[in-house]
């Protein structure tokens, strides 16, 4: 039986593990990364199908030139690894691809690329020219200067991002696990998960034995949630093998097939909810958490009852009710320094008081997500 909807897909994002592409002492496997490439042209040929490609594997690469025997724990040599092994990797991919003729572009992204709204918006226009002029996009998570605070920590969720980024029809997860089971599938009587058509279809399994996924940073658990994050977009997704790769793109039974839940947005608050690292937090009184999450209004100076961490205009925040839980999460318009002589006043009495530029909303609507539990 195909799955209609997967066949149907125009724009397809796949994404693709570190444990897909390498060998087991961290080097780039090239007969892995050839098998993809020729499946990945396959169904890109003839133009009935744009592919985005999100890529691991940058780090493993760079482990056995630089003398390192396993994936370092500390940032400085993982990032020296990563800017080892990026370029081996678009070097790999290059050489690939152009057996058929097709060119490669590197798109390397941040957080911070992603959750501001200049960044997000170039981002997206980088993307769309280069499908636009036939060429193939590689992304990955910038590892060679991101910091812990502005890490993605795993692929599979930038996928799922890169994916509503590009306005995707069609999320395809790919690792060394054929799909998720209901229980570990190395035991015994486990089966693989066909469909999942909303959370309460896998409330019952453990997903963190359900199958992990090779040598990168990622597992089940961050594929399930990478899912659940394009599906709730909008975006149906596929999770199986690199060896089914080409079942999963032809929309065969293959891996697990997880339904869209929810309806595709045009906006970047996915990525601010997702994405974004909060660099401090401010908590709202009652009023405020009111007006906030119930009639998604703006963010007034008056409604601040506290300010936590050492963030400056631009920064994403998190903001929470009296007791302390996080209800929402914005880009803040003012230093955490300037909005202590802010609190609970008027924006009128501030511009009276202090000039015009303290007229407005510490967080605006278009910057802010409500979180959901």
């Amino acid at each position: 039986m195909t799955r209609q909807g997967v066949a149907e897909a125009h724009r397809v994002v796949v994404k693709v593990g570190s444990s897909s592409l390498t060998t087991a002492s961290g080097g780039l496997d090239a007969d892995r990364v050839d098998a993809l490439v020729d499946v990945l042209a396959r169904h890109r040929s003839g133009g009935e199908h744009e592919i985005v490609l999100v890529s691991s594997g940058a780090i493993a690469a760079g482990l056995a030139p630089l003398g390192l025997r396993r994936r370092p724990k500390d940032l400085a040599r993982q990032q020296a690894a990563a800017s080892v092994g990026q370029g081996l990797l678009m070097a790999r991919y290059t050489a690939s691809f152009a057996r058929y003729g097709i060119r490669v572009g590197q798109v390397l992204l941040t957080t911070d690329d992603t959750s501001r709204r200049a960044h997000h918006r170039n981002a997206s226009r980088t993307l769309d020219k280069l499908l636009a002029m036939g060429a193939l996009p590689v992304v990955n998570e910038n590892d060679t200067v991101a910091t812990d605070e502005i890490r993605f920590g795993d692929n599979d969720r930038l996928a799922a991002l890169v994916a509503h980024l590009v306005r995707a029809d069609l999320l395809v997860l790919l690792s060394d696990v054929d799909g998720l089971y209901d229980g570990d599938p190395a035991a015994a009587g486990t089966a693989r998960i066909g469909e999942v058509r909303g959370p309460a279809d896998i409330a019952h399994v453990k997903i963190g034995s359900a199958g992990k996924a090779g040598v990168g940073t990622g597992g089940m658990v961050t594929k399930v949630e990478a899912a659940r994050i394009a599906a709730a977009a909008g975006i149906p997704v596929v999770l199986t093998s690199a060896s089914h790769a080409s079942d999963a793109l032809a929309g065969r039974d293959t891996g697990t097939y997880f339904h869209a839940t929810g309806r595709r947005s045009a906006d970047r608050l996915l990525w601010l909810q997702h994405a974004s690292a909060p660099r401090g937090a401010l908590t709202l009184d009652d009023g405020a958490v009111r007006a906030v999450v119930e009639g998604r209004k703006s963010l007034l100076p008056a409604g601040i009852a506290a300010v936590e961490g050492d963030f400056i205009a631009g920064d994403p925040v998190e903001l929470r009710d009296p007791s302390g839980r996080a209800v929402a999460r914005g880009l803040v318009n003012f230093d955490a320094k300037e909005l202590p002589r802010l609190f609970g006043r008027s924006t009128r009495e501030l511009a009276r008081e202090l000039g015009p530029a303290y007229e407005r909303e510490v967080i605006h609507r278009d910057d802010l997500v409500v979180l959901h539990p």
